[in-house]
């Protein structure tokens, strides 16, 4: 079992809960190291001093705070750790609020919280399960490797989950930061209502399984082709037409392409000759369901022919 990265206390109201903070998530994208192109020499990145490109030893650096017109106000290690957050190890409940309240705009990154000891699993369970009964989540603060957190507490498959959250200062307002905010002008009631057909051909119960990272898939396709000797061809993608010519006719094929997507399986759909309008990605994804082999490597007009041969096997099979 992995290690907690953090163990202290939750506390609600005069209740004191010992837990331990886990990891919910984990980032999967393909990371690459540099190389100097040509050579199998590795680039490393060292800390210089720009004037004199001398490389300066950690312990020698400070930070320094912009505040304009090229002026730093230097601070130093041990005076920044003078004003860290206290070292109480307490993850203090100030509220319990509506499930929905909190606008996922908050939602920083998903924890684990767990009972540390047999004596704190059942006022953790009794708390889990009055929460879940009151359909409430809790509001609390924390501090984590020198930096208050805001955190929203919440059941999550029997366990409790911990969203680290920004604060309301940390939210941009969309007023400020974006031009021509609100976005203003007379709409059509009838393109409203193609839209609302949209998205009900287009809705379905949420499954997190059927999404995934295609683009980590095909780096790692081409990585393994690579690996095993085998010729790479580039192609560009062209790009869809952002100009909307006819809006009504756009969202009509759209919500008769949703219908027939739900009406019969991918690969039936996927033999029609709707595949030429498809995009390269949408190939991918269709090659990658009937399990081609090589699909990494593929032109569109080859993943096309692939996704031709492959599909009706496929249907006959079934």
């Amino acid at each position: 079992m992995a290690r907690p990265i953090w163990t202290g206390s939750m506390t609600f109201g005069l209740v004191t809960v010992p837990v331990e903070l886990h990891s919910a998530t984990r980032d999967l994208s393909v990371r690459f190291h540099q190389f100097e192109q040509g050579t199998s020499s590795r680039i490393r990145y060292r800390r210089v001093n720009e004037d004199t490109g001398e490389e300066v030893d950690y312990d020698d650096i400070v930070k320094g705070y912009d505040v304009g017109g090229g002026e730093y106000v230097i601070v130093s290690r041990e005076e920044l750790e003078s004003v860290e957050p206290g070292g109480r190890r307490e993850i203090e409940i100030s509220a319990f609020v509506d499930e929905g309240d909190i606008d996922p705009i908050h939602f920083q990154k998903t924890y684990y919280l767990t009972p540390r000891d047999e004596s704190a699993a059942r006022p953790y369970r009794v708390l889990m399960a009055a929460m879940e009964q009151a359909g409430r989540s809790a509001v609390a603060t924390f501090v984590m490797r020198t930096k208050e957190y805001l955190v929203a507490i919440r059941p999550v498959d029997g366990v409790l989950a911990l969203e680290t959250m920004f604060f309301e200062d940390e939210i941009r307002d969309p007023s400020e930061e974006l031009d021509d905010y609100p976005y203003e002008g007379e709409l059509a009631d009838r393109d409203v209502e193609m839209a609302e057909q949209l998205i009900e051909a287009m809705s379905a119960d949420w499954d997190p399984s059927e999404y995934h990272d295609r683009y980590r898939e095909r780096v790692l396709e081409l990585i393994a082709a690579k690996q095993r000797g085998d010729e790479v061809v580039t192609t560009t993608e062209e790009p869809r037409s952002a100009e909307v010519v006819d809006l009504m006719a756009v969202l009509e094929q759209s919500v008769a392409a949703a219908r027939g997507r739900r009406s019969g399986d991918r690969s039936t759909d996927a033999t029609g000759p709707a595949l030429s309008s498809m995009t390269k990605s949408e190939l991918y994804d269709t090659a990658q369901d009937l399990d081609i082999e090589g699909r990494s490597t593929m032109t569109k007009a080859e993943l096309i022919d692939a996704i031709r041969a492959t599909a009706p096997t496929e249907r006959a099979a079934s």
